[in-house]
């Protein structure tokens, strides 16, 4: 089959590729009909392997050395395993991206993203960005009337509904969002579909186009000013009542620190790769709080993703930039994504 294989650095490889084997009892193999690029996927691109298991078996999957990346997709069933109900040849289906074991004390807790045996589907096994891959029954979810072009955004979305939720903002909180990437942009219209007063934060004026079709209230460009600044004027000098970080670099935490109000609530959901300074005296003295987002739990946040799309379908719609072929993904997609020329998601098209 073909696929978008993960050699490198700088190196991916749209190739023939090893066809799933047939799937095990607790799986269901899909054929897949629209995948996305995630941040997590160009970041290995740019200056992986970080996630990937290059040099050693990864702990969890057992893999190791090239494969095929992707963990956001929807496909159709083509086989379904021994053990597994509830799937049919011919479904529409999205799966989670985190493969957890279940047994271990915090799945029993139902904090399956910090499983002790966690592993991501397109990072620690083959994913899919390929034309078929087998993925876990119990992690994935039939989409019902939902269309695959809207569909396609709810592991994202459930990326950052698990955010959102995380920070407790609701109606009458002020809430600010710095990095308007494909993560950013759909914290700003889960919380602005909960009526949360939204601010976005970025340094590309498309992305800050798509966060204000998405709902953001305030459009800050911190290329242009203060960032830190301009957040505190929109909420009346206070700062904000929630900042979420999903930019992962220094200058958004940076940022974040500056313009969180006292009291306030930092939400980081980048990952920073760079050392970053804290202000600790002033976390204390005004009683700050920082939690971190990992990814989303399955039970919980999948499902609520795809009823949210299916209440606004407009998101899906306007969170994506471009919808290219599985051919065209290097210079079409990693690439574009990296020289941050694209506005929103970008979607790979891989059939009907």
């Amino acid at each position: 089959m073909l696929a978008a294989v993960y050699h490198g650095q700088k190196d991916i490889r749209v190739q023939q590729w090893r066809d799933p084997a047939p799937p095990e009892a607790h799986e269901i193999q899909l054929e897949i009909v629209r995948a996305s690029i995630c941040g997590t996927d160009v970041d290995e691109y740019v200056s992986g392997p970080h996630l990937v298991p290059m040099k050693a078996p990864h702990p969890a999957s057992g893999h190791i050395g090239p494969l095929a990346l992707g963990h956001e997709m929807v496909g159709r069933v083509a086989a379904v395993g021994a053990e597994v109900s509830g799937f049919r040849t011919g479904d529409l289906v999205v799966p989670g991206s985190g493969v957890s074991c279940g047994n271990c004390r915090l799945c029993l807790a139902g904090r399956t993203n910090l499983c002790d045996g966690y592993y991501t589907v397109g990072l620690h096994v083959d994913g899919g960005l390929a034309e078929r891959v087998n993925v876990p029954a119990r992690i994935s979810r039939s989409v019902g009337d939902c269309p695959a072009d809207v569909a396609i955004m709810a592991q994202p979305l459930a990326v950052a509904l698990h955010a959102a939720r995380g920070t407790g903002a609701g109606p009458g909180t002020s809430l600010a969002v710095i990095g308007l990437g494909g993560i950013g942009s759909l914290v700003v219209a889960a919380c602005t579909a909960r009526g949360v007063d939204t601010i976005g934060v970025d340094v590309s004026a498309g992305r800050l186009e798509v966060a204000g079709r998405l709902g953001a209230s305030h459009l800050i460009d911190a290329s242009d000013e203060d960032a830190a600044a301009a957040i505190r004027r929109a909420t009346e000098g206070r700062g904000a009542d929630v900042v979420v970080e999903t930019s992962g670099t220094p200058q958004g935490l940076e940022a974040a620190m500056r313009a969180v109000s006292r009291g306030g609530h930092i939400r980081l959901v980048g990952l920073h790769r760079d050392p970053s300074p804290l202000d600790l005296t002033r976390l204390v003295l005004d009683e700050i709080r920082i939690s971190t987002s990992k990814v989303h739990i399955c039970d919980q946040d999948l499902p609520d993703a795809l009823a949210l799309l299916g209440e606004h379908p407009a998101i899906a719609h306007e969170a994506v930039d471009a919808v290219i072929g599985l051919e065209d993904i290097v210079p079409a997609g990693f690439q574009r994504l990296a020289a941050q020329e694209a506005a929103g998601k970008i979607v790979v098209c891989s059939g009907a």
